[in-house]
């Protein structure tokens, strides 16, 4: 494995200025060391692979209301968008919630590690982007969804937010990058349930598809404040049991 400095030279060498070569190196960092290998330090290897990219490009805020925002990419990456959207509810937290629609959002990584942020910030998140159709009925027929990932964090006072983060595929497209799994393991997971992975993958894709202006992939969160504190209850009741986004 190379060293941190030069995985974070090979994002600078695409074109990346420091502020969003140091974002995408913590996404991509911060999902090795939580085993999502998929989106990980891989994913520097397929940036490198990529035509088009536009590293000076800056997402955009381009409606705003109390209770809703709708962003678009502008032809940055997914990863620094959704950067910028985090960092935004951060600073303008919604009085009590809040969604926010994001147009050409894509890629988005490891969603749990936007949601985390926000928790940290002492905001629930719900967050699910889409990705090019690569989940089928299980019965087969064509690709009809993304593998569509659901994030959701809710901040704790012990500091310690609870973070659930899952693909609706088998694997996610990332391991197969990372060859840690073949494309053809890449189906609804559930093995004889996996019509209910389905049909979240489903409903998640109409669900961003209904609110995104533009054509292509996209991102919806909602952000909110909590009014109440549930987590340290739920650790207690857990008895040690590990929860969704402890450890890594």
């Amino acid at each position: 494995m190379q060293p941190a400095d030069e995985l974070l030279d090979r994002i600078r060498a695409l074109g990346f200025d420091e502020r969003d070569a140091e974002r995408l190196f913590a996404h991509f960092d911060d999902a090795e060391r939580r085993g999502k290998l998929g989106h990980g330090y891989a994913r520097i290897d397929w940036l490198e692979t990529l035509e088009g990219i536009e590293p000076r490009a800056r997402p955009e805020r381009v409606e705003s209301t109390p209770g809703f925002e709708r962003w678009n990419g502008r032809g940055a990456l997914g990863y620094l968008t959704l950067a910028t959207i985090c960092d935004t509810q951060l600073a303008e937290p919604p009085e009590r919630a809040r969604v926010v629609v994001a147009d050409r959002c894509f890629p988005t990584g490891m969603l749990g590690h936007w949601v985390r942020r926000l928790a940290e910030g002492g905001l629930v998140a719900v967050l699910t982007a889409t990705s090019p159709p690569r989940l089928g009925h299980p019965e087969g027929g064509p690709k009809l969804a993304g593998t569509n990932p659901l994030a959701i964090a809710i901040p704790s006072s012990d500091g310690r937010p609870l973070v659930a983060d899952a693909s609706m595929g088998e694997v996610t497209y990332g391991d197969v990058l990372a060859g840690r799994a073949s494309a053809d393991e890449l189906v609804p997971f559930g093995g004889a349930q996996a019509h209910k992975a389905f049909a979240l993958a489903v409903g998640l894709q109409l669900v961003v598809d209904a609110l995104v202006r533009e054509p292509g992939y996209g991102a919806v969160m909602l952000v909110a404040r909590p009014a109440a504190d549930p987590v340290p209850a739920l650790r207690a009741l857990a008895e040690g049991v590990r929860l969704p986004g402890d450890g890594g």
